[in-house]
């Protein structure tokens, strides 16, 4: 019984674009539509389908067959020790790296803390300056008026 595109797709857990790009390279003699024009796949054409969605994929280096000798476990042993200890290096770089900036945010930190203070010090005494020099003023003016009225007082 002939399936549609979106059937044979769930039945072969694969997108619907895969079946239909396959099924699209088939010969016309393998594709049918049914009266309402949906494309409709045959037994034929889904083995065909179902032969080429099956193969496993194989990577642009390895061949099906292939004599190449793999790796034996001793030199996957040896990669994964160097492995580690680059690892436990870069741990501990970053460690290091961290402990500094630690150090220079602290420093900084003491820093701004004591520039705040000598602000603080700085107002404080402008402050000062500012009242003192304000009641020496007063005292100023209160004199030159008393002098005032003791020389308006002798006309």
């Amino acid at each position: 019984m002939p399936k549609t595109i979106r059937e044979l797709a769930d039945e072969l857990k694969v997108s619907k674009q895969t079946i239909q790009y396959h099924y699209q390279r088939l010969p016309t003699k393998n594709r049918q539509k049914n009266s309402q024009g949906t494309n409709m796949i045959s037994p034929t054409a889904e083995r065909i389908i179902r032969d080429k969605v099956a193969k496993p994929l194989v990577a642009k280096d390895q061949q099906i067959g292939s004599n190449k000798a793999t790796k034996t476990s001793k030199e996957n042993n040896e990669l994964i020790a160097t492995l580690r200890k680059e690892v436990a290096d870069l741990k501990s770089q970053r460690d290091k790296q961290l402990a500094t900036k630690d150090r220079q945010i602290e420093t900084l930190t003491k820093l701004l803390d004591q520039s705040q203070q000598l602000q603080l010090m700085a107002e404080n005494k402008a402050e000062e300056f500012k009242t003192i020099t304000f009641s020496k003023i007063e005292d100023n003016n209160s004199n030159l008026k008393h002098t005032l009225k003791s020389w308006w007082h002798f006309w």
